[in-house]
Order: C-alpha cells, then sequence, then structure tokens
C-alpha cells in the first residue's frame, strides 16, 4: 500500500470512530433539549417547589446544551495507542456510548494527561500519539509522534511530520484558536498546577503563555465546577481587540461561563479603550493616586453650599462654613461618604436646635422643631446640596477642579497639566477605570432605607430617593461592590499592570486563585518596583506556583534574533525563549524619505499580502494612526479581513502571518518603555517582517 493510500485508510478509520462520537453527541444534545422542555413544563404544576425545581432542571441542562453546542467543532482531535493494546480517544468534552461506556476522554481529565505528558524518553505506556486534524466533524489528517517505537506493532502506521510542527505553519487568522491537541508537557505542567494560591506563568514571546493560561481556566472549571462556576472565572485581558482575538478559546474547550473582560471593561457599566497618553497614564497609575482619591471623596462636591441660615419662631439660625466642616468630618469619621449619607440630616437637625434659645421655640420643644424643619424644602434642599449621594463618575469628573488643592504636591507640574488635559476629555480612559473603581470604594454604596429607621424621624428621609435632574446616567457602575469578588482571576499581560489596576483586580481576588502571564522584557508599565509592590498587595497570604515555558513557537528564528536584540536593549537581563523553527526569511528594513513613507507602507504590506495566507498588521506610532488610517483607507477597505492599523500597545498579544512596522525610532520614543513596546511589536510576526521608517538609528544602535 502506497504511502498515500496509507493514510487514506488511516483517516477513514478514524473518520467512522469520529462519526460515531458525533451520533451519540447529537443524542446527547437531544436529551438535553428535552430536559429544558420537560424543566419549563414543571413550573406549571401551581406551587413553588415546581418553580424551584424548573428553574434547576432548566439551568443544568441549558448549561450542558451550551457545552455540548460549544464543542461540536473538531470535538474529536487525540488518539493514543497504549502499550496496553487500549486505543484511548481525547476530545473538547466528554462522551459515553449508550451503555455508559467512554467514547471520548475530557482533555482535561487525570486519564488524558498523558497525552500531553508522555515523551519518546519517557513514553508513559504511549505507543503512538496522534492528532486528528478536523474541519467541523470531518478528519482531514492525522499527524502521529511515535513514542516507543521498540514496543510498536509491525503493522503500525505512522503519518506526517508530528503534530506540533504541523500547527506552527498554519496560516493566522483574526482569532486565536485552542491548542488543546498540540500542548507540550512543560505547558501541561502549568495548566495542571494545584489550582490554590497564584500560578505565575512566564516565558518570552511565542511560547504560548496565553493559550496555556486559558485552557488552564477550562481545565480548573473541570476539575472543581462547584467552586469555580458559582465564584465565577474572571478573565483580563489589555484591550479590547485582544478580547475579541482569544474570546473563542474557552468555548472551543466546552466551557461558556467565564467572564472576559479588557483593562477597560473590568468594572460593569463602564467601557473604554481609549489610553492616555504617557505621561498622564502613568500618574493615573501611581500609587500617589489613591491619596488624592481618598482626599477628593471626602471634600465637598464644587458649588456645594457653604452656609445656611433658617428662621425659626424668634431665633436665626446658622450653620457657617467652619460648623458644617466639623459636621463634615464628624460624619466621615464614622464610615464612607455614602454610608453617612442618612445621618447627616440628623446631624444637621441637632447643630441647629442647639442654637434654639427662643422662649416660645424652647417651649414647643425639640420634637415639633424636627417636625417642622425637616419637612421644609428650603431645608431638604440644603441637605440635598450639601450631602448628596454621589455616584463615583460624579466624583470622578471632579478631579482636575480639586488637583492643584487636594494633590498636596503629589504630582509635578508636568505631570498636573497632563493630568487636567486628560481629563478634559470628559470621557474615562482605560487609565480612569481603576481611579472610578478606587473611587467606589471610597465612597462607599447609598444604604438601601428599610423604611425602619430608628435613629431618625421619618421626615428626614422624605429626599432620600431625590436625584439631580442632570445627573449623568452614563457610566454609572451597575454593580454593587459587594459582587466583585471571584472564585479565580487570570490575568494576562501582568506585566503591563499599573499600581492602581492592580487594586482594581485585587479586589476581585481577595478570595480568590489566581493565574498571572507576563514577561517584564514586554512591559510597557515604566515603573516596576511600584507595579510589583501593588501586585504583592493583591496576592498577599497566597501560596505562589511559578512556570516558566522556554520554547519559542511563534516566530521564526530570523525573526526573533532580531527581537532578541532589541529586548538586550529593553531590559538588562531579558527572558529570551529558544526560536524552534527556521524560514530561510530574513527580516527587511527600508529607510525612505519621509514623502515616501505611505507608499513604502502601502507596497511592503501588499507584498507580505501576497507572500502569506492570514494575517498581516500595520504597526505605527500612537500619533501616526490617524493619518495613516486616512492615507491607508482604501487598502484596509480592501483586505478588512486579513489587515489591521495597530499601535504597539493594541499589538499585545496578538500574532499575525507578517508585519509591517512603521517609524520604529518614533515607538522607541513614545514614552521610557519604548524599546519593550518594539520589542513586542516585532515578536508579533511569524513569518514574514519589514520596518520601514525615515531614520535607522534604532538599527545602528543594534549593530
Amino acid at each position: 500500500m502506497s504511502a498515500n493510500n496509507a493514510e487514506q485508510h488511516e483517516i477513514d478509520t478514524e473518520q467512522a470512530y469520529v462519526d460515531a462520537v458525533y451520533e451519540r453527541l447529537d443524542a446527547s444534545a437531544k436529551v438535553a433539549q428535552s430536559l429544558v422542555v420537560e424543566g419549563m413544563a414543571r413550573g406549571h404544576v401551581g406551587n413553588e417547589g415546581g418553580l424551584v425545581e424548573r428553574d434547576a432542571m432548566v439551568y443544568q441542562a441549558s448549561l450542558r446544551l451550551s457545552a455540548l453546542n460549544a464543542a461540536h467543532d473538531g470535538l474529536v482531535f487525540g488518539r493514543l495507542n497504549l502499550l496496553t493494546g487500549e486505543s484511548r480517544y481525547i476530545g473538547r468534552i466528554g462522551v459515553r456510548d449508550s451503555d455508559r461506556e467512554i467514547m471520548l476522554v475530557d482533555w482535561r481529565a487525570p486519564a488524558a494527561a498523558v497525552f500531553y505528558q508522555a515523551t519518546a524518553q519517557e513514553p508513559s505506556g504511549v505507543i503512538r500519539r496522534r492528532v486528528l486534524r478536523c474541519a467541523n466533524d470531518k478528519v482531514i489528517g492525522v499527524e502521529d509522534d511515535l513514542l516507543d517505537s521498540e514496543n510498536a506493532p509491525d503493522d503500525l502506521v505512522v503519518v506526517g511530520e508530528g503534530a506540533l510542527l504541523a500547527s506552527l505553519t498554519r496560516a493566522r487568522d483574526s482569532t486565536m484558536h485552542s491548542v488543546v491537541a498540540t500542548i507540550q508537557k512543560e505547558q501541561d505542567e502549568a495548566i495542571r498546577a494545584p489550582s490554590r494560591g497564584a500560578t505565575t506563568i512566564g516565558g518570552g514571546p511565542g511560547t504560548g503563555k496565553t493559550v496555556v493560561a486559558l485552557h488552564r481556566a477550562a481545565y480548573l472549571l473541570y476539575t472543581d465546577r462547584r467552586r469555580f462556576e458559582s465564584g465565577g472565572v474572571l478573565v483580563v485581558g489589555p484591550s479590547t481587540v485582544f478580547m475579541n482575538y482569544i474570546e473563542r478559546v474557552l468555548p472551543s474547550l466546552g466551557e461558556t461561563s467565564v467572564t472576559l473582560r479588557s483593562l477597560g471593561e473590568v468594572v460593569d457599566g463602564l467601557r473604554t479603550s481609549r489610553h492616555d497618553e504617557p505621561v498622564a497614564a502613568a500618574a493615573k497609575g501611581s500609587p500617589r493616586m489613591a491619596a488624592f482619591l481618598a482626599r477628593a471623596a471626602a471634600a465637598p462636591m464644587p458649588g456645594a453650599p457653604t452656609e445656611f441660615r433658617y428662621f425659626y419662631k424668634d431665633d436665626v439660625l446658622r450653620l457657617d462654613s467652619p460648623q458644617l466642616e466639623r459636621i463634615r468630618r464628624r460624619l466621615l469619621s464614622g464610615g464612607k461618604r455614602n454610608r453617612a449619607y442618612q445621618k447627616a440630616p440628623e446631624a444637621l437637625v441637632a447643630a441647629l436646635w442647639r442654637q434654639v434659645a427662643g422662649e416660645r421655640a424652647l417651649e414647643k420643644g425639640e420634637e415639633e422643631f424636627v417636625e417642622i424643619i425637616t419637612t421644609d424644602d428650603r431645608f431638604v434642599d440644603f441637605v440635598e446640596d450639601w450631602w448628596p449621594p454621589v455616584e463615583p463618575i460624579e466624583v470622578w469628573r471632579t478631579l482636575p477642579d480639586v488637583l492643584d488643592e487636594l494633590g498636596h504636591g503629589a504630582f509635578n507640574a508636568t505631570e498636573s497639566a497632563a493630568l487636567k488635559l486628560s481629563w478634559a476629555i470628559g470621557e474615562p480612559s482605560i487609565q480612569d477605570v481603576p481611579l472610578i473603581d478606587e473611587l467606589r470604594y471610597v465612597i462607599g454604596e447609598v444604604p438601601v432605607s428599610d423604611g425602619d429607621n430608628d435613629d431618625a424621624p421619618k421626615q428626614l428621609m422624605s429626599f432620600e430617593r431625590r436625584e439631580r435632574e442632570d445627573r449623568s446616567e452614563r457610566y454609572r457602575s451597575t454593580q454593587s461592590i459587594e459582587d466583585d469578588g471571584f472564585a479565580h482571576v487570570l490575568v494576562d499581560e501582568a506585566q503591563d499592570l499599573s499600581p492602581m489596576q492592580w487594586r482594581m483586580l485585587g479586589r476581585r481576588g481577595r478570595h480568590a486563585s489566581w493565574t498571572i502571564v507576563g514577561d517584564e522584557a514586554q512591559s510597557s508599565w515604566p515603573h516596576p518596583q511600584e507595579s510589583a509592590a501593588a501586585r504583592s498587595t493583591a496576592l498577599e497570604g497566597k501560596p505562589e506556583h511559578a512556570f516558566r515555558l522556554s520554547t519559542n513557537y511563534r516566530n521564526s528564528a530570523e525573526i526573533y534574533d532580531l527581537a532578541a536584540q532589541v529586548a538586550a536593549i529593553a531590559v538588562p537581563h531579558p527572558d529570551l525563549a529558544d526560536a524552534v523553527r527556521r524560514t530561510g526569511e530574513q527580516p527587511v528594513h527600508l529607510t525612505v524619505r519621509s514623502d515616501e513613507l505611505v507608499s513604502a507602507v502601502r507596497r511592503s504590506a501588499e507584498e507580505i499580502l501576497d507572500r502569506v495566507d492570514g494575517t498581516v498588521a500595520i504597526v505605527a506610532p500612537t500619533a501616526s494612526l490617524t493619518g495613516l488610517r486616512s492615507d491607508l483607507a482604501e487598502l484596509l477597505e480592501r483586505h478588512p479581513d486579513r489587515l489591521r492599523l495597530l499601535d504597539g500597545l493594541d499589538t499585545k498579544g496578538l500574532e499575525f502571518d507578517g508585519v509591517v512596522v512603521v517609524e520604529p525610532d518614533e515607538i522607541t520614543a513614545e514614552s521610557s518603555a519604548g524599546w519593550r513596546t518594539l520589542y513586542v511589536v516585532l515578536t508579533r510576526a511569524t513569518q514574514l517582517l519589514t520596518t520601514v521608517g525615515t531614520t535607522d538609528a534604532w538599527l545602528r544602535r543594534l549593530a
């Protein structure tokens, strides 16, 4: 039998088994759907127990149906031929036949671990490991690793060059894919690390840190579903672009109950993708910001009244600015601003009653005084203006007005100017989200009145739910701070987090286990010591399990050799991985006149698009994006699914078959982390890399 015929015979054999698995999958889906229908019917039995039973049945059946639907594509991806003579098939979820016998082992199950951990040096009872390459439910190819040739039967067919190398040459598209079929031993060890504490996954670009972390999230849900599904798993990435890129990975592994958020979306009700310029971003991320926010949260709102006069009987009652400030301090000493909201009217009434001296007023007594003043619109309006319940976004909008007064010298003149300019935009940036979150906690939530407050007369609550008509509802947090916590927090590109972002995530992971992915050489945060201290605080008391991935599967060696030279300038001792493949394609560097730049970029992008099957990125300095988007509009419109125009920060975590880097010298000059950003940009390319600039100082520095 020829090699081609032998391979086709193996494909046909595997297809027959895959067909049988899909038949069982369809049968399971029909059962789950019938349970949903049956569960809904339970709600019509006319008693509360029926409703509870309905909700439980529908919830569990719906979860199973979602998992079955999500895992449909490429359901079966692996087969083990074992020394015992057994064949064990591995898939995205587990499937049993009608007799409850295992047809497909879930990749997260202990029985599947050997699929990833067996090597030629330690085959662990595995003779042949086979990866099935499928398109939907059709087997289109197989790739084999012969791990134990001494014990292999004479008629055992071995096909292909190995699953890993085959996957490395696949063209990239606009989304990240599961690598569940090609996980390597060191990656599998990180995926199956203990669930408690914090697991850190380090390594250079292209080592698979992100996809390993996502597979770890799926593994944790499989091993302790009750804990992690009920408590929730939060996955946080650097940008919306990145989150869109990875959003299909977990569903493809059978997990649909994970919350994915970019750093601009961590707080419910907020959604932003805009970055501040570097000076403002660094100031907003600094731990100095926390003390300033605490002072701003305690200060009167701009325009708040500074005195109150009230005529009662024969007395003129007055609260001046010093008196109001003393009352304010007493209220704040007892708790957070919004928590003291209900106590403010009582404190003001008490201060006014102490000034009552007239005989007629004293004769009527305090009870009548309270009755009269708390139903007087003048007093009600004053209290509402002096101590209103506030939303964090309202306080955030006041920050530029109080920076000089309440900053207490924490920010220098350059930082202050940059902060005021950024806040003048009026819309939150990614760097503002942790500030607004900080204010949520400093201000606190308005207590919900139960209508039975014994400490204050009912009249004092008459304005309790009144809100200013002009209060902005946009960017209002839609979730209580009591509901922020998760059972597991996964942070990608963790080296970029500012101290304030660590504080924001730390609140969500106080009682959680963590998976932290990062590489210091790729950090865009200019003050790593500050960030490290904030990280330690967020993880305080949690044991850490550290893993390092050492092999670069993404970049060709030619591209990574160049990037490694940049990394050596970016950081003193970069964590450099070993690139496993060479393509013979050296990076191309073009130096052109300024009037030739756009045409050179366009020509370079078109050449790469012609040579690769997958995606291509044009990466430019942030300041150049608007102009290039206009100049290259026709080219971008011609290739909407294959060509992207991005700045350096938005390329974090992404990969492309080809990359065109525009003005590398300007990228290095954008911030103090510019060389690290250039390192990131260069390592996004898997096959072809071209740089185009009007200067070449960065190249001469490498020479």
